[in-house]
């Protein structure tokens, strides 16, 4: 029972981070397009420097500027957008999770695993035997 209220306000806490990160009305532009280009290319190959070149700054400048806008360092950001669509990708029991961890953009699957227990606070697939699947 512990494990699921926990499990639960993990949820409830990332979800509203990510809500509290898309509305802050005095962010900078080329944060706001960052922002917008990472949800686009979640599964993709970013990275910090691509990323800044996408939205025309330099790659440090951009660092500090995402930073004092989010509260996140890039990777942070980046990873909790990623084991938010696989929560997603999870409910889908015909999926397996490595192929989760591929599809949202992680490089391994020790890398996935990891990321997902930091932010979610279990592993995906306690998350997934604790979640009711959507097929």
């Amino acid at each position: 029972m512990i494990d699921i209220f926990a499990k639960h306000l993990g949820d409830c806490a990332n979800h509203l981070i990510l809500l509290i990160q898309r509305h802050k009305p005095t962010e900078p532009l080329s944060v706001a397009r960052a922002r917008t280009y990472i949800e686009e290319h979640v599964g993709g190959d970013l990275s910090l420097a691509r990323i800044s070149k996408a939205v025309n700054v330099s790659a440090s400048y951009f660092s500090t500027l995402f930073k004092q806008a989010t509260g996140l360092n890039f990777s942070d950001y980046l990873a909790r957008g990623r084991v938010e669509k696989a929560k997603n990708l999870l409910l889908n029991p015909n999926l397996r999770i490595s192929e989760v961890a591929f599809e949202v953009g992680f490089q391994s699957l020790s890398q996935f695993n990891r990321s997902f227990r930091r932010i979610a606070g279990v592993s995906p697939k306690e998350y997934r035997n604790s979640t009711p699947s959507t097929a």
